[in-house]
């Protein structure tokens, strides 16, 4: 199912201003790892907010995720602080690991391990 125009525009709001919370007001809960908001999706009532972390660098990221979750409230705090003339209500985040490089450089791997023979000549030419 494809995303409203308003839903899209509250997505990107949120990604960029969370971003900024990330990177300003809160880069000791990171401890020094490369945490990004990859991705965020916005439910059609705007209630409930998927936010994506990209993980770089990040040995446990299941503990950094327990991590993040643990200062749920101060993000959603300095996220309405930050939005609060543009909404009237701050959504409900929920964090997830997002995993799509994962599975990009796993696919990428099966594909270099694949042993496909070279073409005949005498093939190309029928």
């Amino acid at each position: 199912m494809t995303e409203s125009k308003r839903q899209q525009k509250f997505s990107r709001l949120i990604q960029k201003d969370l971003s900024d919370i990330i990177q300003k007001d809160k880069p000791g809960i990171f401890s020094n790892s490369l945490v990004t908001v990859a991705d965020v999706k916005v439910s059609p009532d705007l209630g409930i907010a998927k936010v994506y972390f990209s993980m770089m660098l990040v040995n446990d990221k299941k503990l950094m995720l327990e991590k993040i979750n643990k200062h749920k409230s101060e993000f959603r705090r300095d996220l309405g602080n930050k939005i609060s003339k543009q909404v009237r209500k701050v959504p409900e985040l929920i964090f997830y690991i997002d995993e799509v490089e994962e599975q990009a450089s796993r696919i990428d791997q099966i594909i270099d391990n694949l042993d496909i023979p070279e073409a005949d000549s005498s093939d190309l030419e029928n």
